[in-house]
């Protein structure tokens, strides 16, 4: 047998991630939040792309930027005829957006840039401020009191020893949200160059302090501080305290045996443990703002009975290409590798205007394929919310799954009855006992937290009962799935439930 060479023409398909596809599908499920930092970054990076000016806005507004990007222009052109590469020109390398080298090392290399004194103090505002502006004091002293702010001002009136000032402003930047030390300080003494009994010292005075139950290092420590300053903390109490985990299971019994108190002596107690505040430190604040959502649709009633779906404008980037500024760079005699530069710039700018505006629609469209499929749950609730999966909008829409799960990611939508993630409208089925319509699985778990609800302490339901309540409604269930559901809720059993409303009572 011959062995030789043959030449083979063969046809195939395969899916090509061109950059610009990439990169659609990233802005696709990128947060308000993320796509806002991305094309600030993208600004930064490209020359060609500039922020459309808001309609509306003064002349001298809407001209500033083509007026800079002339100047850039200038700039560059004089660079370009000079034989300079473009990197130098645009004081920034291609590839690189932030210079790694120091100031030290530019003003060693001669860079009368690089800060080495030339400091321009004239600049200087009579407050401080280096741009001119006078400090903020009336921001400065109406901000509103962190939780360390507070400890910190009674540290500094509390203690007269340095060294005790020191260890207690270490164990200020302890202390969390809640008020609460950890429970295991580590090699603190060590650190500190003191002795244990020392920071103890310093901890037991510091528990003294405002919020009451402050700088304990536990929920049964941060509970006996406030009985102990109510003057209630006595041998019975003190027993409860240390069985906390008893009260928690309801066990009265087991508690009444440890304390050695009667069923009223100790209904008596569990009232005032339970007027008690376990996270003191909340009553101040953080010191970090936790952001806002800020929803990407909204959708709102019409006069018609219907419902328009619109896009929050203000989560829109409005980015546009400078074709003036693009056109004299490419006119002219220039360098391979300016122009290559450039017209990198052009294709990318134009790719994020196009995936940006894309993107858009794309939201537009899975929201109000979702507002037309879930129109009872606008209109009367979560107990009419429909069974959705992705496939049923992907279908509806004529797009792909996965392209209807990024859309999903991280978008809110606002509506009459809240603001809820996209997400939370795609839910399971639960057949009808009936042959009807198949029940939404978040509307199952509402009625099962409203038949909870509704509960009275001698009449508290089980799981079975739940199911026969739910089968003559109309939805085929197993108990199995209302307990799934319950634990879910972080609802506890019948047994606890009763317990709980029977020492309410």
């Amino acid at each position: 047998m011959a062995i030789g060479q043959r030449l083979e023409i063969r046809q195939g398909q395969a899916l090509v991630m061109t950059p610009q596809l990439q990169q659609a599908i990233k802005l696709l499920q990128l947060s308000n939040l993320e796509l806002q930092s991305y094309v600030e970054d993208e600004l930064e990076r490209n020359p060609l792309l500039e922020r459309e000016a808001p309609a509306g806005g003064r002349e001298d507004e809407r001209d500033a930027a083509p007026v800079a990007a002339e100047s850039q222009v200038e700039r560059l052109d004089q660079a370009l005829e000079h034989g300079v590469a473009a990197e130098t020109a645009l004081d920034n390398g291609f590839e690189n957006v932030y210079a790694d080298e120091s100031r030290a090392d530019a003003a060693e290399r001669g860079d009368p840039d690089a800060g080495g004194g030339a400091v321009d103090w004239s600049r200087a505002g009579a407050g401080g401020g280096f741009d001119g502006e006078a400090a903020d004091l009336e921001a400065l002293l109406t901000r509103e009191k962190t939780l360390r702010d507070h400890l910190g001002d009674q540290v500094q009136t509390a203690f007269a020893d340095p060294v005790q000032k020191m260890i207690a402003g270490w164990l200020v930047d302890l202390v969390d949200d809640a008020g609460y030390i950890p429970a295991d300080l580590g090699q603190a003494a060590e650190k500190l160059g003191v002795a244990d009994a020392e920071i103890e010292a310093v901890l037991a005075k510091m528990q003294t302090f405002e919020p009451s139950g402050v700088c304990a290092r536990s929920l049964a420590e941060c509970l006996a501080i406030q009985l102990k300053e109510k003057d209630r903390y006595d041998p019975a109490m003190q027993a409860v305290i240390a069985n906390l985990e008893m009260l928690a299971r309801r066990d009265l019994v087991g508690l009444m045996r440890v304390s050695g108190c009667d069923a009223e002596d100790l209904a008596g107690m569990i009232a005032e443990i339970r007027a008690l505040n376990p996270k003191p430190g909340l009553a101040y604040a953080t010191g970090e703002d936790s952001p806002a959502i800020v929803p990407d649709v909204f959708v709102r009633e019409t006069p018609q009975g219907g419902w328009a779906v619109e896009l929050n404008a203000d989560t829109l980037p409005r980015v546009l290409v400078n074709n003036r500024y693009a056109a004299r760079l490419t006119t002219g005699p220039k360098g391979k590798e300016a122009k290559a530069y450039v017209t990198e710039c052009l294709m990318s700018a134009n790719w994020l205007v196009k995936s940006l505006d894309q993107r858009a629609r794309t939201i537009l469209k899975v929201a109000t394929e979702i507002v037309r499929q879930q129109d009872a749950f606008f209109a009367h609730g979560v107990r009419h919310l429909r069974p959705l999966i992705l496939k049923n909008v992907a279908e509806a829409i004529s797009m792909h799954e996965s392209t209807v799960s990024r859309v999903t990611s991280n978008k809110y939508i606002s509506s009459p009855r809240g603001v809820f993630e996209l997400k939370y409208f795609f839910t399971s089925a639960i057949q009808s006992s009936e042959g009807g319509d198949a029940h939404s699985a978040e509307s199952v778990r509402h009625r099962i937290r409203d038949l909870i609800d509704q509960e009275r302490p001698h009449e508290v339901l089980s799981d079975d009962r739940i199911v026969e309540i739910l089968k003559e409604g109309g939805i085929d269930i197993a108990r199995r799935t209302v307990a799934k559901y319950r634990e879910a809720m972080r609802i506890p059993s019948s047994v606890e439930r009763r317990r709980q409303k029977l020492a309410a009572a």
